[in-house]
């Protein structure tokens, strides 16, 4: 039998991607006891769940009522862009400095990343690139950073991600993220910087315009 920590991290991987998607779109209310039904689990991973999206802002508690998704504004997008990029950027620039050293696990996440875009999952997607970003990420040594940088992943809104535009911009990040790592594994820093900057700023377009249009 599944654990509840196993279970939590089951619906808080698909109730986040339904939000940061679009799919669930602002003003949606999740019922625990529904969201527990629909999955076929007890209310507790499904409370914990809600409770964790909540904590990031995705989500806000209703008093009787269950979890609100919250909205996001183009604003918000831009600043949760210009921020990532200066800190990744930094991230991996520090990275490639020091040189990249055993690369074997990052990259068999990044095949997981390659195998989530070709069955065409976006859940699974959006999982597979936390788990490499969130490697990567951690390879320069500041935790600090990473949970700031992850944090701010978690909490972005991928508005447009299942669109044809999205799906397109998906299957072109599986190659940079082995790129990355030739990069940093060669201490080249400028090339870094300017990957992780296309990496991350090619998706501002698309994800503006699909929030805009739910506006």
């Amino acid at each position: 039998m599944e654990s509840v920590t196993n279970l939590r991290e089951m619906v808080l991987a698909q109730l986040r991607s339904r939000i940061v998607s679009g799919e669930a779109a602002p003003g949606t209310i999740y019922s625990v006891p529904a969201v527990a039904t629909e999955m076929g689990m007890s209310t507790t991973p499904v409370r914990e769940a809600l409770l964790e999206l909540s904590r990031t802002g995705l989500v806000s508690p209703l008093r009787n009522r269950g979890f609100r998704v919250e909205a996001a504004t183009p604003k918000d997008l831009e600043n949760q862009f210009d921020v990532r990029i200066m800190l990744e950027v930094g991230a991996l620039v520090a990275i490639a400095r020091q040189g990249l050293t055993d690369t074997k696990p990052l990259v068999l996440l990044a095949d997981d990343v390659a195998g989530a875009v070709k069955s065409g999952n976006v859940t699974d997607y959006i999982e597979t690139d936390r788990r490499f970003h969130e490697a990567l990420v951690s390879r320069a040594d500041n935790p600090l950073l990473t949970r700031t940088i992850m944090g701010l992943r978690a909490d972005m809104r991928l508005y447009g991600i299942s669109s044809p535009e999205g799906l397109e911009r998906q299957r072109a990040s599986v190659s940079e993220h082995y790129e990355m790592i030739e990069l940093a594994t060669n201490r080249q820093t400028e090339a870094i910087a300017a990957l992780i900057t296309r990496h991350i700023a090619s998706w501002k377009p698309l994800m503006t315009a699909a929030l805009r249009e739910l506006a």
